[in-house]
């Protein structure tokens, strides 16, 4: 099994530094990192390229120009270039547990689909985390909330089973899946726009497609760096869309990754 892990970014550098610090650090490391970036500037552009000489994996980076929120459409293009079976797919405000690839791994089956929680760190730490450079998190970190979510525990993580269920704790910031499922349900849906619902109506698409989902709990930890919400102005149309998805049990989406392959 090749595995990539995807991260998405705009216009966050210093974030995403502490992110491919953390990566570095991955007790397993993935096959390939993909960086679908939705418009950042040349700052951006210039930390992959430094990193790229760190790593011993390819770091493959995609960018797309600054039209709006456009994260479906980004992530659609970079899938289309990975040469990976399993994609593991974080946000580019996630810094990584140093056992965040191997649990995602390790808890890898065919037919199913990953998704895990996150640990939040305080807003009064940001300052801290970023000119210290802090990408690791103990369990009694004063820079996290609600710390037991920070467990990693395998034997209670490994007590999950797959579900034909949605479920609301489904974050895009935290899943994994088969590249294979995610074609066949022609990917993220380009209709949607804006910040909301991007991510659960691709879930529902797969769900419907037959694929169950697994809660990675106890394992699969990653950090979420503290920032304001976005823009919700297109939220009510994304949210007819993810309706639609419901009402007729959607598979596919006629405006997704199919276009670039």
């Amino acid at each position: 099994m090749k595995t990539a892990l995807l991260i998405s970014t705009y216009n966050w550098p210093d974030a995403l530094d502490l992110i491919l610090r953390s990566v570095l650090k991955q007790s397993q490391s993935p096959d390939e990192i993909l960086i679908a970036d939705d418009g950042s500037k040349d700052n951006t552009r210039n930390l992959i390229e430094s990193y790229k000489e760190k790593f011993v994996i390819p770091i493959i980076h995609i960018w797309q120009k600054d039209e709006g929120f456009r994260r479906s459409q980004i992530l659609n293009k970079t899938i289309s270039k990975s040469s990976s079976d399993y994609i593991i797919q974080i946000d580019g405000d996630c810094i990584l547990h140093k056992d965040f690839i191997k649990d995602h791994i390790n808890r890898a089956e065919e037919g199913v689909f990953l998704y895990g929680s996150r640990v939040n760190i305080r807003q009064n730490s940001l300052s801290t985390i970023f000119e210290k450079k802090i990408h690791h998190f103990p369990i009694l970190s004063g820079h996290i909330k609600k710390r037991t979510r920070n467990l990693r525990i395998p034997v209670f993580r490994d007590l999950y089973k797959p579900s034909p269920l949605f479920s609301t704790k489904v974050r895009g910031c935290n899943i994994s899946y088969w590249r294979k499922d995610f074609l066949e349900v022609n990917g993220y849906n380009e209709d949607i726009e804006g910040w909301g619902r991007e991510d659960s109506e691709l879930i529902l698409r797969i769900l419907n497609n037959k694929i169950h989902g697994k809660r990675l709990r106890y394992g699969g930890i990653l950090y979420h760096i503290y920032h304001p919400q976005s823009s919700m102005q297109n939220f009510e149309e994304n949210d007819k869309i993810q309706q639609k998805t419901i009402q007729e049990k959607l598979v596919w989406c006629e405006n997704g990754v199919s276009k670039y392959l």
